[in-house]
């Protein structure tokens, strides 16, 4: 639920919002609040940034890969934790402190990495079906 909040800010920055939520096709409102949370989690988990379009928006390492394509990964393992964060660091060059990083933001923002991974393995699926699909065409 929203409450209104007020807040003074500077008359540079209130015009940078408006010209930044203009380019981006949404209000001031929505901007700043998207601001917001993802500025306090990127404080609160060094590493995190978010990339793509104000409709679908993630998570991602600052130079490496999305944070659900990690957690995926580390799924698709075996092993303990910290042996399948040893073998993804191994396969993927990404520093196992990175790994735990994503770890951690995935842990408080599990909804949303679940529904990620789910979207994509759906997306997987209906392309494997398709393939299947067409083969069966040709046969």
């Amino acid at each position: 639920m929203a409450a209104s909040t007020s807040f003074r800010i500077s008359d540079a920055a209130r015009a940078r919002l408006a010209s930044r939520a203009a380019h981006e096709g949404v209000t001031a409102t929505a901007l700043l609040d998207q601001l917001i949370i993802e500025g306090i989690d990127q404080l609160d988990y060094p590493g995190i940034v978010f990339r793509g379009p104000a409709h679908d928006r993630r998570a991602a390492l600052a130079a490496g890969p999305d944070v659900w394509e990690i957690i995926g990964r580390l799924q698709e393992l075996d092993g303990s934790e910290e042996q399948r964060i040893s073998l993804l660091a191994a396969e993927s060059d990404l520093h196992p402190r990175l790994i735990r990083i994503a770890l951690d933001y995935a842990a408080e923002h599990s909804i949303q990495i679940r529904e990620r991974i789910d979207r994509n393995q759906a997306i997987g699926e209906r392309s494997r079906h398709t393939t299947r699909q067409r083969a069966a065409l040709l046969a």
